[in-house]
């Protein structure tokens, strides 16, 4: 349909109700033209749309995914949309993700719109609900039946990251390399403790966070997925010890050294970092919808604030591989290692 149909929709709640997953929509393409970006004004906070005594369209019950042909900004883009593509088959590539996990995709599209208007501490405190909800819902759990599941192999008695203090520098180095440092309980713990660390000492000016092996993060470790039983107790212990909070508190002091695969949190807790640099065979991925989640690392805190909603919208919803020129001409990284 095109933009200012769904507007028009979108202000009869009976009609805003059908264009929904439990209308029997996942989610909704429409078409953007230049007469659509011509003459908008860059999009409005929710606190403004709202003190606004002009009818106000309401957000889409589901994803929008706009087909725009132009190189408008995101700042141009119209407020409807959560996704812009070049065109219909990227378009229908999207929906059909969509179509796979619907509620996890209406929950990260909701959550999004609006954490454009939190802090960073209230994006982690919404994310961190919205993920304890998803972690015993159906797509979910779906997935986690549906997998093969061995049991986890032996690991070395190494602590899951190294530490070394340089006169005012701390280096950390993601030590799982066996498991492509992918992070477990136990890593976010020995994170935390080293973040905690510097923000009790200002004689630590600089720190540094690497990860050893080939690659910097596969991201959560899947064996360790399932796990919570309790979503309320889940939440608050993902609050309680949140490396993200520490590493968003830090962030001027922190830099970041990606390579490999940096998937999932491997991306999401970096992107606090005040600088992140990356190898060119670095990629970048944010897989979670597919298993019925949504980031749950501090993503939708982090990327969102480097590339914005539409970008970080893109990567969650299809799930794909974001390689490291990409990533620096959208902001999630901010340079390129040539060596």
């Amino acid at each position: 349909m095109r933009l200012s149909e769904l507007e028009q929709r979108l202000q009869d709640p009976a009609q805003a109700e059908a264009l929904s997953l439990f209308g029997g929509c996942p989610s909704i393409v429409v078409e953007v033209d230049e007469a659509d970006l011509a003459g908008r004004e860059s999009r409005p906070s929710n606190a403004s749309r709202g003190a606004s005594s002009v009818p106000v369209v309401g957000p889409a019950k589901c994803p929008v995914i706009g087909i725009v042909n132009s190189g408008a900004d995101e700042a141009d883009m119209p407020a409807l949309l959560d996704v812009a593509v070049p065109s219909l088959e990227e378009a229908e590539r999207i929906a059909s993700a969509v179509g796979e996990s619907p509620v996890a995709a209406m929950t990260l599209v909701g959550l999004t719109r609006v954490g454009e208007d939190l802090t960073i501490p209230d994006r982690l405190i919404t994310e961190s609900l919205a993920y304890s909800a998803l972690q015993h819902g159906a797509e979910f759990q779906g997935w986690l039946a549906g997998r093969d599941r061995k049991p986890p192999a032996p690991e070395p008695e190494d602590p899951p990251i190294l530490i070394d203090r340089q006169a005012g520098e701390l280096h950390l180095l993601l030590n799982r390399p066996q498991k492509r440092n992918a992070y477990s309980g136990a890593m976010r713990d020995a994170l935390c403790e080293a973040l905690s660390l510097a923000t009790q000492d200002p004689t630590i000016e600089r720190i540094v966070l690497a990860g050893k092996g080939p690659s910097f993060s596969a991201g959560g470790d899947l064996d360790e997925f399932g796990e919570a039983t309790d979503a309320g107790v889940a939440h608050a212990a993902r609050t309680t010890r949140s490396a993200a909070r520490l590493m968003h508190s830090l962030r001027d002091k922190v830099e970041v050294h990606l390579h490999g695969a940096c998937v999932g949190a491997g991306i999401e807790l970096p992107a606090f970092a005040g600088h992140l640099r990356a190898t060119r065979d670095a990629f970048f991925m944010l897989p979670e919808v597919r298993f019925g989640l949504i980031p749950g690392a501090g993503g939708t805190a982090s990327i969102l604030s480097r590339v914005g909603r539409l970008n970080l919208n893109y990567m969650a919803l299809t799930g794909d591989r974001i390689d490291a020129q990409t990533a620096l001409a959208w902001g999630l990284i901010d340079a390129i290692d040539d060596a």
